[in-house]
């Protein structure tokens, strides 16, 4: 399995782009930024987005991405695929004919853009040449982490989240995990923030540890780009060399 990192961030900052990953060439996990990371030609191969939530750090490239792959001249529809309250989400609220065109219906009716696919919560669905299970995670809407896996290797996304059980349970029953790539957004002195947030600090990711399975490299994104030399100082104080940042840019294989 090979993963790109788009974007590996919480926020945008000067070169610093919202979390976006792209597996095989063709597959999103959440879609922050997609065409200010890659070239039209690789963006219009893209077949599936799998989204863990609505908010605007992990859909804003999808946005733009659509548009992209609806003005190809021989455009391909893309899948949008997450729990039924996410979907349900980008439906009214992004796709909507107001903030964005709603691309179920562009360039025509009978053959769209987008079509959405709802996932069942900890049901193992294909999804291009993977195997996906969303899990509701701990955060402010609805939201899915993603468990992932090619029949040989698989990876755990942990979408934005506060501490959070039933994805780790899942996770699991994956004797293939290769890595475990969790959210980090504030440092420890904001701790009551990411409480009403739901969101991790180091503190927090050292306690989620002990419910993580194997012993897997735990890769962390999402850290708000202010904060990054803090977080990275409190992170380098757990115990043990696992933990580290995922790298923007970079090419992961597991």
């Amino acid at each position: 399995m090979k993963i790109r990192v788009l974007g590996a961030y919480g926020a945008e900052g000067l070169a610093q782009r919202p979390s976006a990953f792209l597996v095989n060439d063709t597959i999103l996990i959440d879609g922050g930024t997609v065409g200010g990371a890659l070239s039209r030609a690789e963006q219009v191969v893209i077949e599936h987005a799998l989204i863990s939530h609505s908010h605007l750090d992990h859909i804003a490239g999808l946005c733009f991405l659509t548009e992209t792959l609806a003005l190809c001249e021989a455009p391909r529809p893309l899948t949008i695929s997450s729990l039924e309250p996410v979907v349900k989400g980008l439906r009214s609220a992004v796709f909507n004919d107001v903030l964005w065109p709603d691309f179920t219906q562009l360039p025509t009716p009978g053959k769209p853009i987008v079509k959405y696919r709802t996932l069942l919560e900890e049901t193992e669905y294909p999804v291009g040449d993977l195997w996906v299970t969303a899990v509701g995670v701990n955060h402010t809407v609805p939201c899915s982490g993603f468990v992932v896996h090619d029949g040989t290797s698989g990876i755990v996304y942990s979408g934005d989240t506060g501490p959070t059980d039933a994805l780790w349970k899942v996770a699991a029953r994956l004797k293939t995990l290769r890595a475990v790539i969790i959210e980090c957004a504030f440092p420890n002195r904001l701790g009551a923030l990411a409480d009403i947030a739901k969101h991790m600090t180091p503190a927090l990711i050292r306690r989620e540890l002990d419910k993580l399975p194997g012993d897997a490299p735990v890769l962390i994104y999402h850290v708000k780009p202010q904060f990054q030399d803090e977080i990275g100082d409190e992170l380098g104080q757990i115990a043990g060399h696992r933990i580290s940042f995922l790298e923007q840019d970079k090419n992961y294989a597991f």
